[in-house]
């Protein structure tokens, strides 16, 4: 599937089959997080996969908007060091990773990590050292049926030309 294609077929999936992802699969959507834009080129990053049941099930006790982590196959956390521009560094390298699941056939769906009170105890969790934000979390998986499309706003009504 190409990028835009990709782009254009992206949906958030809460409800997962339970196949698992395949590691060569996974590599390649977490590579595309490390592939991704950063602010003089700091690379803040760090990615932690999770793929054990009862530690995705933890997480999702923890993480009170995601509870379909735990059926998820697969749930990548987003970390980033406390730089400058970590959240924005951490938001490219999260876009990047549900684009290239999305381009693999997979679903997923980002919740968010930091400002989230969880944000600490899942850190503590996945053994996570001081120093380090969570950006994300995001459950990747085979879909259990495709959402349908979510409407956006038309570009007409989004894009100016010049000054708004």
């Amino acid at each position: 599937m190409d990028a835009m294609d990709a782009l254009m077929k992206r949906r958030s999936v809460r409800s997962f089959t339970a196949t698992p992802v395949p590691v060569k699969i996974i590599e390649k959507i977490v590579d595309a997080g490390r592939l991704a834009p950063t602010a003089r080129n700091v690379q803040p990053w760090e990615f932690v996969v999770v793929t054990n049941p009862d530690t995705r099930r933890a997480i999702a006790q923890l993480a009170t908007t995601g509870p379909f982590i735990a059926d998820a196959p697969l749930c990548v956390a987003v970390f980033c060091t406390d730089t400058k521009y970590w959240l924005e560094d951490g938001c490219a390298a999260t876009e990047n990773i549900i684009i290239a699941a999305r381009a693999h056939g997979l679903g997923h769906c980002w919740v968010a990590g930091d400002k989230k009170p969880y944000a600490a105890a899942v850190s503590e969790l996945l053994g996570v050292p001081a120093g380090y934000r969570l950006i994300s979390l995001i459950a990747v998986g085979y879909p259990k049926e495709e959402p349908p499309p979510v409407q956006k706003r038309p570009l007409k009504d989004v894009l100016h030309w010049e000054k708004f």
